[in-house]
């Protein structure tokens, strides 16, 4: 029996913690919404400026970069 109470606690903590994560959704869309920003789809390719955060820059880039 114990068994049972335990997993009803189990799956009541799993539907408020979906409905938090469903309030906190919907919040951001409202606040998206009211400064007018679109959230861009993220590509999974990294920018130049990524690159360079992370010291990875293309070597043809370095080569242009040592000659000037």
């Amino acid at each position: 029996m114990a068994r049972a109470s335990r997993m009803s606690v189990l799956k009541r903590k799993r539907e408020s913690e979906k409905a938090e994560k469903s309030a906190r959704k919907r919040e951001m869309r409202a606040m998206e919404k009211e400064v007018g920003e679109k959230k861009e789809p993220h590509s999974g390719e990294a920018t130049a400026d990524d690159l360079e955060a992370y010291g990875m820059v293309h070597e043809e880039e370095e080569e242009d970069e040592e000659e000037a």
